[in-house]
Order: C-alpha cells, then sequence, then structure tokens
C-alpha cells in the first residue's frame, strides 16, 4: 500500500509540469496578504521579460493543502508572526524535498518569527547565507553584488539565506532587501523607476531558477 508521502510524490510530479506561482496563507496572524500587487506585477514582468506563460492571478494556497504540489514555486510574505502547525510543517517538508521551491520575503519583522518556524519544517537543517556568486544572482540578470537593497529600515545589508536539500537550494529567505515592496504598483511606495526595475529583475532571477530547478 502507498503511503500518503508516496502518493503525494506521485502526484506532484504529475502537476508540477505546469508553470505557475501561489501566494502561501499562513497561520500566526501575520499579514500573509501583504504587497497584494506585488506577486501580479511580478509574473507579469517575468512573462514579458524571460519567456514564462505564468497565471497572470496567482490563487491562495495553505502549507497544509494538497493543493501546494500543483505549484513549483511558492511566494510568501508579511511583516509580523508565523505558525506551522505540524501538518503544515509535514506538508511543506514533503513539497520541498519532492521539487518545489518556496521564496520568503521578509517585509520587515518577520524573521524572528520564520526562522522558529523553519525549525519544524527541517529540524536539522540551517538558513546558510547564499555568497554573492551563487547562481540565483545571475540566472536571468546580473547581480554581482548578491541580493539587491530595496527600501530602507535599520540600515542593514540585505541577505538571502537558503536551505538546501541534497545540494539543491528548495528555499529562500530574503532579508532586509524588500523585495515584494519594489514589485508593488508604483504609487504605493513612489520608488523610481530605477529600484522597481531592480526589485522585479531580481524577483525574475527567483522565478527562473524555481522553475529550472
Amino acid at each position: 500500500m502507498k503511503t500518503t508521502f508516496s502518493i503525494l510524490f506521485s502526484l506532484f510530479s504529475l502537476v508540477m509540469l505546469s508553470q505557475d506561482i501561489a501566494v502561501l496563507k499562513y497561520k500566526g496572524g501575520g499579514d500573509w496578504y501583504g504587497n497584494p500587487t506585488s506577486v501580479p506585477n511580478l509574473i507579469a514582468f517575468c512573462n514579458a521579460n524571460i519567456n514564462t506563460k505564468i497565471n497572470p492571478k496567482p490563487e491562495t494556497v495553505e502549507p497544509s493543502s494538497i493543493d501546494i504540489f500543483q505549484y513549483p514555486m511558492l511566494h510568501m510574505t508579511g511583516h509580523g508572526n508565523v505558525f506551522f502547525s505540524e501538518a503544515d510543517a509535514e506538508n511543506l517538508r514533503n513539497y520541498l524535498i519532492s521539487g518545489g521551491f518556496l521564496h520568503i520575503d521578509d517585509n520587515y519583522g518577520m524573521q524572528p518569527y520564520i526562522t522558529k518556524e523553519l525549525k519544524k519544517v527541517f529540524p536539522d537543517k540551517e538558513l546558510i547565507e547564499l555568497p554573492k556568486t551563487h547562481e540565483i544572482f545571475n540566472i536571468a540578470f546580473k547581480f554581482p553584488e548578491g541580493l539587491p537593497k530595496i527600501h530602507e529600515h535599520e540600515g542593514k545589508r540585505p541577505q538571502a539565506f537558503g536551505i538546501f536539500h541534497e545540494g539543491r537550494l528548495v528555499l529562500l529567505f530574503t532579508f532586509e532587501s524588500d523585495l515584494g515592496d519594489g514589485w508593488e504598483d508604483e504609487e504605493v511606495h513612489n520608488d523610481p523607476f530605477e529600484v522597481r526595475e531592480k526589485a522585479l529583475k531580481m524577483g525574475a532571477n527567483i522565478v527562473k531558477y524555481a522553475f529550472e530547478h
């Protein structure tokens, strides 16, 4: 008899032929719904510039749902608390080790909560800072200095952290960068074109990396 995991793995292998992105709706009270225009704008940029054909309206999925296995990439953001139940953590772990990719963009204030909850997903793994030479910084657009700074909060440098499984980057946590703010509609933050373009190009790198790995 197949285990739950093997059934999910088989399903995942079938549906991951699609190239779409979903937003992760997590528990804990944090604003998972933050930056509502960011992912649609990123999708539009990718479809126009890196030859993707992503559904322009991203779906919303919950971490414990089998629906996450329909998407090669999940995006998660927010400012505050995050909580993963045991079922959430197990499902996310199975998704990630089966070929999925999770991008977590700290919209300021998320870091202490998500770091703790990721220990439920991968108890034996640590977030590792990516070197600026990592492929994700040059796969489509060149970022020789690594993760770009989009919004200033506390004067800290932007950092990209990853979790790896069998040598593959399965999770990217972008910190002190605020990429999602740069993806939003221009009037939301009044960022100049150069800043928004930089954020969108880095986002396109993440999407391309997720889809190709």
